[in-house]
């Protein structure tokens, strides 16, 4: 299902998007009729749109169309995408009317089983930006589950860690979570965590993963997710910190829509 400001979607309203791939979006996940972070996902799609198409974003009209689609029972995982229908390629400086479009899927089961993901050299356009310009990305992850992994993980051009495909990173270093400091997008999950539970930020080359004793993965859709393979080092897929984090995760008090 798909409604573009409460309405159904034409063909010709997605047409600019699927040619020109110009837009932003966040995804979220609702569970019995609460989003964990909903305030960070709002503030989000209007910083975006500010920096994408110079204008302010009805945040609140935002939220009356997660609300409609989004049931008052169970879990579902809803998309909010901003963009403009009216977009010209040859002239993207008059994109200045974007809307809103909203999708929705079901939403997994959690946990989901560890990932096993492969590295890479990529940095995407404008990182702090959740852009719809997926090809980057996944153009890598799908090299990596041809090569056998599950998914990317990428590093800079300094080969410092920063992320992974649409997900954040974190490693657990005996003490303390650590998360990669590099250009990144930083998530919802990722800055829900990191005001559950102490950590640091630093930078994180792949050198020093091997001390790690824990890497795991976040965003909305799957939680905390454990690591178990980083090209071929191998992590344990269930150390006590997964569980500890998801549990953090899970207590956050989620906002009613």
């Amino acid at each position: 299902m798909a409604e573009l400001n409460g309405r159904p979607v034409s063909l010709d309203q997605f047409q600019a998007l699927a040619l020109t791939n110009y837009g932003h979006f966040t995804s979220l996940r609702v569970d019995e009729g609460r989003v964990r972070g909903l305030a960070l996902h709002l503030d989000r799609l209007g910083r975006d749109c500010r920096v994408l198409f110079g204008v302010d974003l009805d945040v609140e009209r935002v939220r009356e169309l997660i609300r409609r689609v989004a049931p008052a029972r169970g879990s579902i995982t809803i998309r909010v995408t901003v963009f403009d229908p009216a977009m010209d390629l040859g002239h993207p400086d008059r994109a200045t009317d974007p809307q809103i479009l909203v999708t929705h899927r079901p939403a997994g089961s959690l946990p989901l089983p560890p990932l096993r993901v492969q590295s890479a050299l990529y940095v995407r356009d404008a990182p702090e930006v959740k852009s719809v310009g997926l090809f980057g990305l996944l153009r890598h992850r799908r090299v990596a589950q041809l090569n056998g992994f599950d998914d990317a993980l990428f590093m800079d051009g300094n080969e410092l860690i920063s992320e992974g495909g649409t997900w954040n990173v974190g490693f657990f270093d005996g003490e303390q979570v650590v998360w990669p400091e590099a250009d990144c997008l930083v998530g919802v999950t990722m800055r829900l965590l990191q005001e559950a539970h102490e950590h640091r930020v630093a930078p994180v080359a792949l050198g020093d993963v091997a001390p790690m004793k824990a890497a795991f993965a976040t965003n909305a859709a799957i939680g905390v997710r454990a690591i178990a393979r980083i090209d071929d080092m191998e992590m344990p897929g269930d150390h006590p910190i997964i569980d500890i984090l998801r549990k953090e995760y899970m207590d956050a008090t989620g906002d009613s829509l």
